[in-house]
């Protein structure tokens, strides 16, 4: 099921520009088992690079102690099969794991992003994660402005992150990020650089779709400046692709609205207290609501949901979308025989890729094939 190319539409004027990222190699990996073999993470990124997909994080350069699942990450940049087209990136946090991604460029792709300042609302949260408290990042502002400046940088970013809420803190107001946002732009306009891009990232799943939107809201009345929206958002009680939504709700044509998913839904930190159900939006579940609403992404979804498929099989267990499990809606030739017998179970609702195998044996009340004017035979 092909879909228009990613990056290029703009559903129908309506909406905002969308750039999908790919982060089941890396968030999805990191919460799964670090005895997945080598040549299984492999096979899954060849699998994903021949989607459509346009950008796929392959893992992540950090300590092995702490993440033991990207041990091997060197392995799998050396052993996959880049395909034409795509962006392959990777995180690094400190300047072991970005010499260590430096060395893998190509196939990996030099970070071009934009300089950038962040915070995390929770200083708990930062705390747990990195080993710093959120007045060291704040403290981190300064220098990365400097340097931009040094390099002649002639736009940047900002963001925060737990924007929404903490699982040891509470829930954050507006006006509270707004007060981080704001002391980051101003930072930057002082040293003569234009804000142009912010970057709401919500690790511990508190987004709410009306107060995603209420942000929005405030941040474009605010600093008209900002044209690119990157939101990562979790999925821990099921309000992701709902804020995603909003988000397009939100912003127009004029936006470019940057969105973090994983095939299957699967990732999750485990320093957040939730594990792997803190989840994230279904990289396929996204990818078919933005076929409905018109909105071109240039993934081919039957391919992604083979993927999905074969990383059920790597991890091992079952992931957490939907449209993996029912298929996207039929249509023309697509459309379900009308004489289609009980369908009770996930197995044998996978006929939708599988045909007439997945549902051998199960009860048929029709003693004749079932015909309809409204359809033709």
């Amino acid at each position: 099921m092909e879909h228009a190319s990613q990056d290029q539409g703009q559903g129908q004027g309506r909406y905002p520009r969308i750039t999908l990222i790919e982060e089941g190699m890396r968030e999805g990996m990191q919460i799964e088992s670090a005895s997945i073999p080598v040549s299984d993470k492999i096979k899954l990124l060849d699998a994903l690079s021949g989607t459509g997909l346009r950008t796929i994080v392959v893992g992540s350069f950090v300590s092995p102690k702490w993440t033991p699942q990207m041990a091997e990450v060197d392995r799998i940049v050396e052993g996959f099969t880049p395909a034409d087209g795509v962006t392959y990136t990777a995180l690094a946090l400190n300047e072991r794991g970005r010499q260590r991604l430096r060395e893998h460029i190509p196939p990996l792709s030099q970070p071009s992003e934009i300089p950038r300042t962040m915070v995390h609302m929770c200083d708990v949260f930062v705390r747990r994660n990195t080993n710093r408290s959120q007045q060291d990042e704040i403290a981190g502002w300064a220098p990365i402005i400097e340097r931009a400046a040094a390099a002649g940088a002639t736009a940047a970013g900002i963001g925060v992150n737990a924007a929404w809420g903490s699982n040891w803190l509470g829930k954050f107001t507006a006006e509270q990020r707004m007060d981080m946002l704001r002391r980051q732009q101003k930072m930057w306009h002082d040293a003569g650089i234009p804000v142009t891009d912010v970057f709401l990232g919500d690790p511990m799943g508190w987004n709410v779709p009306d107060q995603v939107a209420e942000q929005l809201r405030q941040i474009r009345a605010e600093m008209p400046g900002i044209t690119t929206w990157h939101l990562h958002l979790h999925n821990t009680r099921g309000t992701a692709l709902l804020s995603a939504y909003a988000a397009l709700q939100e912003l127009d044509a004029s936006c470019h609205l940057v969105l973090d998913s994983s095939i299957g839904g699967m990732g999750g930190c485990p320093y957040c207290g939730n594990g792997r159900a803190t989840g994230m939006i279904p990289t396929e579940d996204l990818v078919d609501l933005l076929a409905e609403l018109g909105i071109p992404t240039g993934v081919d979804l039957d391919k992604l949901i083979e993927a999905v498929v074969l990383a059920e099989q790597v991890v091992g267990h079952p992931l957490y979308g939907h449209v993996s499990k029912a298929g996207p809606r039929p249509r023309g030739d697509r459309l379900y025989p009308m004489d289609l017998p009980f369908i009770e179970t996930l197995d044998q609702a996978q006929h939708f890729r599988l045909g007439q195998r997945a549902y051998q044996g199960a009860l048929s009340p029709w003693k004749e094939p079932i015909v309809s004017p409204a359809r033709p035979a």
